[in-house]
């Protein structure tokens, strides 16, 4: 019955890593990034998801290690109960989702939904809390996403510009500007910088 409950519970982790983690934040600045880029299958999609998986992981290490700690371990190695086990490790996860997430977002949820304003944490239903973090992640994604878009679009609107000037109308913006955006990528250390952003952005 354990290992029925366990292999029960492990079907849910990918909704659980797309609605409860990181995820959502890193998976959209990677993507708007390669749209940035102008390279719609480059780095496939398979690379982009994998990268941001592994993101996720390393951002969400020390939440992840009290859940193992205080839910996991107890309840394979100790026999605790799962009710307790489930508690203890939705406490850790529900603190980190608390910390990311805009109260204007939370309370949103909790006026839909008309119920009573929480007093405090331990209050703060999940059923609110969830989509509530998941807006709140699409927001930051999307704040550092056009930081990202910024200089890459300012070289397009350059090349257009200089395209039109020498006269060569036909000639695809994109197959100019490509090129200088990976280039410039390259130079800066791109993927060094926005790692460093996106994981500097969680608190």
């Amino acid at each position: 019955m354990r290992v029925f409950l366990l292999l029960t519970a492990l079907s849910f982790i990918p909704a659980a890593l797309i609605c409860m983690t990181s995820f959502v934040r890193i998976v959209v600045v990677l993507s708007m990034l390669r749209h940035a880029i102008g390279l719609n299958e480059t780095p496939p999609n398979m690379v982009v998801i994998t990268l941001a998986l592994f993101l996720t992981l390393f951002s969400m290490q020390p939440v992840l290690e009290k859940v193992n700690r205080e839910a996991v371990q107890p309840y394979v190695m100790q026999g605790a109960k799962l009710d307790d086990s489930l508690e203890k490790g939705k406490a850790p996860i529900k603190e980190y989702m608390i910390r990311q997430t805009r109260e204007t977002d939370l309370m949103l949820m909790i006026e839909v939904a008309s119920a009573p304003r929480p007093e405090g944490v331990d209050d703060v239903n999940m059923l609110h809390l969830i989509p509530a973090y998941m807006l709140s992640e699409l927001r930051s994604a999307f704040q550092i996403g056009f930081m990202v878009f910024l200089p890459f679009l300012l070289i397009d609107l350059i090349v257009a510009s200089v395209l039109m000037a020498l006269g060569m109308m036909m000639v695809p913006p994109a197959t100019v500007s490509v090129p200088i955006k990976l280039l410039l990528f390259v130079l800066i250390d791109g993927w060094h910088i926005v790692v460093r952003a996106l994981l500097g952005s969680f608190h």
